[in-house]
């Protein structure tokens, strides 16, 4: 054969491996741009939260889909993209990547290492944005979360599958009770979320550098929207955190996502809607504000043993002006939670931390969420502490006080300084119990109030190298006329040392 019929051979083959392919993709022409914001032409079949490719491979969520033109806001830099530049629809629904992967990691509001560790390589995508699980999905909440904090767990107690909100002002103590809290499910089977909004970079990497001194980072994914980062990021990091912890939740497992915080998010949304020229309602704030935070918070559930039995433990954190809990956000956030920490100003200045106002704290899953002993000796320190607060004020005016009075009050600056904790020492269950029902048997009552804690702490040591089985039985959930027999046993032969 001929080169020349080698040649036409070869063509001939080539000719019949052909495969006509046409791609067809939906373009669009940026018309204005700045501020993080976009308007384009030409995307018709555009749809809501649908992700847009800029150029330089920048994404962009499309927001407000008009007559003639879409909105959307530019996830990242936008500095490069000027009016003309053709925007490409990517025919998927907002999603972040998600996979066990994760776990450890330090990830942006789009789900991309920001740690600089390896990639993330997983096909698995999640929504940002779904419906939360219906009513009957669900299962009420009857799985203690042990915080480790005392003045919480006994008071306050939050379960598997709440939304317990954190609220104060700045420099209170808010993301000391979240942190501390990661740090107690060490052994406890929770995943943590811990997401990051509009914070200094600096204050996130020494929560990290916290968390990886503790080991918690085993089994902790931080989703970070840095404040030098655009607005869009701090809108969307709170739903990209969620849609990880459904991701573990899908699997049967319970969760634990802090929102740190919303307020931020909040501010982000309101400027954003603000260049996108929405209608201001109150504060400015656009008239969904509210249904920002409720399809989020709503997402939080415990999951019935049919739908995998897993859980999502929300502890939003809102910043007050002054401690005014009846401002805008916080009241929206108030009424789509289960409870609030209230922290205030006077008393964390007091010295008393954390500096909870139990008067305005509640949890509305109350004893559902705690252990049979928890439950059986946080009862006389919630009455103990309530009449200490009763009297607290008639004693500052009062000089004869009738001795039943005087003792009540001694008690109650003895209870207080009890439930006095230092940040990253959270406590076990078993050592909890032990130092409340301590108090109600008046183990500290002749002591004074400087030394509680040095007593509480050698009482708690005696009980560990003398009485471990007692705290074992107490860990495992255990109360009954023998233990408590054994723990006066125990309390009485402390005081005779």
């Amino acid at each position: 054969m001929s080169y020349t019929d080698q040649v036409i051979a070869s063509l001939k083959k080539n000719i019949e491996s052909f495969k006509k392919e046409v791609q067809i993709e939906e373009v669009g022409t940026v018309i204005e741009i700045g501020d993080g914001i976009a308007r384009m032409s030409g995307l018709e079949k555009c749809q809501a939260q649908e992700m847009l490719e800029f150029p330089g491979g920048t994404l962009g969520i499309a927001l407000n889909l008009q007559e003639e033109t879409v909105g959307a806001v530019i996830l990242g830099s936008y500095t490069h993209i000027k009016e003309g530049d053709m925007v490409k629809r990517t025919g998927r629904i907002m999603s972040i990547p998600v996979s066990d992967a994760l776990i450890g990691r330090v990830v942006n509001a789009i789900g991309e290492p920001i740690d600089g560790k390896s990639p993330i390589s997983t096909k698995t995508f999640y929504p940002v944005e779904r419906i939360a699980p219906g009513v009957m999905t669900r299962e009420p909440v009857n799985r203690p979360m042990q915080t480790g904090i005392k003045a919480i767990d006994a008071l306050i107690p939050i379960g598997r599958g709440q939304r317990e909100l954190i609220i104060g002002d700045r420099q209170t103590g808010k993301t000391a009770i979240a942190i501390d809290t990661i740090l107690n499910q060490k052994g406890q089977n929770m995943i943590c979320v811990y997401v990051a909004v509009g914070q200094k970079e600096s204050k996130v990497a020494r929560i990290v550098s916290k968390l990886q001194e503790a080991g918690a980072m085993e089994y902790t994914i931080v989703v970070s929207a840095g404040a030098s980062e655009p607005a869009p990021m701090s809108y969307l990091a709170p739903y990209s955190g969620v849609a990880i912890a459904e991701y573990f939740m899908d699997k049967g497992k319970d969760v634990l996502i802090i929102y740190d915080d919303l307020t931020k998010q909040a501010w982000a949304y309101r400027e954003m809607s603000l260049l996108l020229r929405r209608p201001p309602g109150r504060e400015a704030y656009p008239g969904d504000v509210f249904y920002l935070h409720s399809r989020l918070l709503e997402r939080a559930c415990n999951l019935n043993k049919e739908h995998g039995g897993g859980s999502i433990t929300a502890l939003p954190i809102i910043e007050t002006q002054a401690g005014d809990i009846s401002a805008y956000v916080p009241t929206n956030v108030i009424s789509i939670t289960d409870g609030q920490i209230f922290l205030e100003t006077d008393l964390f200045y007091r010295g008393i931390r954390p500096a909870l106002n139990v008067g305005l704290s509640v949890s509305r899953v109350g004893g559902s969420a705690q252990t049979k002993p928890m439950k059986k000796v946080a009862g006389s320190l919630k009455l103990g502490l309530a009449q200490f607060r009763e009297l607290e004020g008639f004693a500052q005016f009062a000089s004869d006080l009738d001795p039943e009075t005087k003792k009540s009050i001694e008690r109650g600056r003895r209870m207080t300084e009890l439930l006095k904790q230092s940040q990253y020492s959270p406590e076990s269950v078993e050592q909890q119990v032990v130092s409340i029902y301590a108090m109600s048997q008046g183990l500290y009552d002749a002591v004074d109030v400087s030394r509680v804690k040095e007593v509480e702490r050698k009482f708690v040591e005696f009980m560990r190298a003398s009485k471990p089985a007692l705290l074992e039985k107490i860990q495992n959930g255990e109360w009954g006329e023998e233990i408590e027999k054994g723990l006066k046993e125990a309390i009485s032969q402390f005081e005779s040392k």
